[in-house]
């Protein structure tokens, strides 16, 4: 397996996300990964502007971490697919559920679009 030194996390607030957070901080940790954070702005998450989002994960990171943020707007796989393309991302790991509309899936529409269409691996944290 080849070794995980970029991991990509989708971010919107949610408490799935947060979890993605601390799973991806804490692989990256173990990895010596550096760790790029990406919010998509849409109309489900309009009322979160993104600084508040990255201020909370501010929080958590270690000293030393080296880390990035990116805000991308339009079609939320999508744009992660390509955030994750261009920053060279070994990995992948998202919430299973961020802020949408539909509670009944067993994993939401963004991560599974995610999942069917990533070339590399998708970590999709509950």
């Amino acid at each position: 397996m080849a070794s995980v030194k970029k991991i990509l996390v989708p971010v919107d607030g949610s408490v799935n996300g947060c979890k993605a957070v601390d799973e991806a901080l804490f692989i990256a940790e173990k990895c010596d990964a550096a760790v790029d954070f990406v919010y998509v702005a849409s109309n489900i998450n309009k009322d979160i502007p993104s600084h508040i989002v990255f201020d909370r994960i501010e929080e958590k990171i270690p000293a030393g971490m080296k880390t990035a943020k990116h805000v991308e707007t339009g079609n939320i796989p999508k744009a992660i697919l390509k955030v994750a393309e261009t920053e060279g991302s070994d990995m992948i790991v998202m919430g299973s559920r961020g802020l949408g509309l539909f509670k009944g899936a067993l994993i939401g529409s963004v991560s599974q679009k995610v999942v069917e269409e990533s070339k590399i691996p998708v970590m999709v944290i509950k």
